[in-house]
């Protein structure tokens, strides 16, 4: 008996003629994801489906593949021979293991059976019969095939066969990396990390960019930010968080009278320079938690300016959610702890008390106009720094930043 990890694939199964190298970007990212475990690991390919173990406990392995991105489901499992008498004693004795896990109470079961092997003397319902009935004289156990308290699921293959207890939701979606590269703009609310969690889920490796209003807020902004892209970082390889400190920017827009359009300016600023930062980064398209009429800078008009400032096309993941179903996705990834934090967040920084709801981009050009944008937007990025949120038993704390080398375009 060895225990493993059986993970079936998601959408990378209806890749047709690039299906392999979505599969080679899908075990690479899970190899990534085995290194943050301690000891030894293995990982087999089959047809749709992957196995994984190795020294980690089982609980372990199991968490740490389940939040690889593009398999659709995580069983934990037993490799065994595939005899009719080894795949019922070991059904005998996951049952046992499951009843003991759930403090000795009496559980219905199901067996289900797959013969990728059709060489197999038994058929896939002679087996369930003659393992279900194994299992039902040697543990007292009651068989529903409707409703079972725990599913036995065999998969019989020519050399072994596996055997399964339980069937977990995987993350889905498409290998990270599979789309490309993003720039997720990171604020420390609920909406931008979830936003940038659902890019991921699409194939898009993410790198982060901050906003500070820095020198006239504090750091505490940043360590939100930092704390959510080392909690994103989990379900892709480890990804760099920017930092720019945007306060003196945001004075200057206020100095030159921007008044209601204050708050679109910064973030026509804000797109200005990510895009920027993005096409030095190699990075295709920017990401932000937008919601369609969440607040007053969330308008179709003013959403369309802020576009119109990009230089790279701009992603809005969240653009249809109410805000409590991202509540609900942020609680469920764990950046909602990390987002409820107290911070000062740059974009109520010289906010007006009345916000445009329909800033118009010949407005807010003629504010523009009013500063040297090209300039400004290289000052922004000569002050940028990284930090690397990794995920490892190394990454404790918050890393030191570093002054970023980012080269002037050419």
């Amino acid at each position: 008996m060895r225990e493993c990890v059986l993970l079936k694939h998601g959408e990378v199964f209806l890749r047709g003629r690039n299906r392999a190298r979505f599969e080679e970007l899908l075990h690479h990212n899970l190899r990534d994801a085995l290194r943050t475990l301690p000891g030894r690991t293995w990982v087999e390919k089959g047809r749709s489906v992957t196995l994984v173990g190795g020294e980690p406990p089982l609980e372990e392995l199991v968490a740490c593949a389940g939040r690889v991105i593009g398999f659709s489901l995580v069983q934990p499992a037993v490799r065994i021979p595939s005899t009719v008498e080894d795949i019922g004693a070991h059904a005998v004795r996951a049952l046992c293991r499951v009843r003991e896990e759930r403090g000795g109470r009496e559980l219905s079961f199901s067996v289900r059976p797959k013969r990728r092997d059709k060489s197999f003397p038994l058929t896939s319902s002679e087996l369930a019969v003659a393992v279900g009935e194994r299992v039902r004289l040697e543990t007292g156990a009651r068989v529903d095939l409707t409703a079972p308290d725990v599913e036995l699921a065999v998969e019989v293959d020519r050399h072994a066969s596996y055997l399964s207890w339980s069937r977990m939701p995987g993350r889905g979606g498409l290998p990270v990396g599979s789309s490309g590269r993003a720039l997720a703009l990171l604020s420390g609310g609920y909406d931008s990390p979830v936003a940038a969690y659902r890019a991921m889920r699409r194939g898009l490796a993410c790198d982060f960019v901050h906003f500070t209003g820095a020198p006239y807020t504090n750091a505490s902004s940043v360590y939100k930010a930092y704390a959510l892209a080392r909690e994103l970082n989990r379900f892709q390889p480890d990804r760099a968080l920017w930092v720019v400190p945007l306060g003196k920017a945001q004075k200057q827009l206020a100095i030159v009278g921007a008044g209601r359009l204050q708050v679109v300016a910064q973030r026509r600023l804000m797109a200005r320079t990510a895009s920027a930062l993005a096409q030095r980064l190699g990075a295709e398209s920017l990401v932000t938690g937008d919601s369609l009429g969440q607040v007053a800078s969330q308008t179709v008009a003013n959403m369309a300016a802020v576009d119109e400032a990009a230089s790279v096309p701009l992603l809005r993941p969240l653009l249809g959610w109410e805000k409590q179903e991202i509540i609900d996705e942020a609680r469920a990834l764990g950046t909602a702890e990390v987002s409820v934090l107290p911070d000062e967040d740059c974009c109520s920084l010289l906010a007006p008390r009345q916000v445009s709801t329909r800033a118009r981009v010949p407005d807010l050009q003629r504010v523009e106009r009013r500063l040297e944008l090209d300039e400004l937007v290289e000052e922004l990025l000569a002050g940028a720094w990284s930090m690397e949120p990794g995920t490892g038993p190394e990454a404790t704390g918050v890393a030191s930043g570093r002054k970023a080398v980012v080269a002037p375009r050419a």
